[in-house]
């Protein structure tokens, strides 16, 4: 027998899993993790905490190159972070309507 919370998931994710699936919908949500981490990068490069690698990075790389870097960054952590959400409800929605499944198929074996 299921819960209430996972009934209102089923009834949620029935609704909802075609609009989450677009691409849009996966990178924007995503988004602020992705800047967290590119923001956590700059930072630790303008502190200077590590001394050798801020000489390398000033000396050896220009600012487009590691603002290319950190955007890709920021995209690719952004798109997969919720493109991971998004496996993880769908795989607990089949796991789920199984379950809720299962029962009713045990019911029609006994008679």
């Amino acid at each position: 027998m299921l819960s209430e919370k996972d009934k209102a998931f089923i009834k949620y994710w029935e609704e909802n899993r075609v609009k989450e699936k677009s691409i849009l919908k996966q990178f924007f949500p995503g988004l602020p993790i992705g800047l967290a981490l590119g923001g956590g990068i700059l930072l630790a490069l303008e502190s200077g905490w590590y001394e050798r690698a801020n000489m390398v990075a000033q000396g050896e790389s220009s600012p487009v190159v590691l603002f290319i870097a950190i955007a890709g960054i920021v995209a690719f952590t952004g798109f997969f972070y919720k493109k991971f959400r998004w496996e993880m409800n769908e795989q607990a929605y089949k796991e789920l309507k199984l379950r809720n499944e299962k029962p009713d198929t045990e019911k029609n074996s006994e008679k």
